[in-house]
């Protein structure tokens, strides 16, 4: 399998991703405690989704397979679900690419 699982509670695609994924159903409030990773869940992170690993603030890029998936459309914090409510999708997004506001 690709990528390594977290506490097993949630997959870490690529070193350099931001958000993890999933694969259960999660609770707000547990703790996910894997080596490097340290994070409080703030809420509940449904089957499949993205919870954030780090701080990003407005803007920034969010990563998952090692590549930018997105752009966090407002500030989020390590354990927060991260969605359409505060993400942006680039996947396809060649508008973006070319004006240079997301990579790879």
């Amino acid at each position: 399998m690709k990528g390594v699982v977290l506490d097993d509670v949630a997959l870490l695609m690529a070193e350099s991703d931001t958000v993890a994924t999933a694969i259960d159903d999660l609770d707000g409030g547990r703790v996910v405690d894997d080596g490097g990773y340290h994070v409080t869940l703030a809420e509940d992170v449904p089957f499949g989704h993205k919870v954030a690993l780090e701080s990003m603030s407005r803007g920034d890029v969010v990563r998952k397979y090692g590549e930018a998936i997105g752009r966090a459309t407002q500030a989020i914090e390590p354990g927060e679900w991260v969605h359409t409510h505060n993400c942006e999708s680039a996947r396809g997004r060649g508008d973006l690419a070319v004006r240079g506001e997301v990579d790879g």
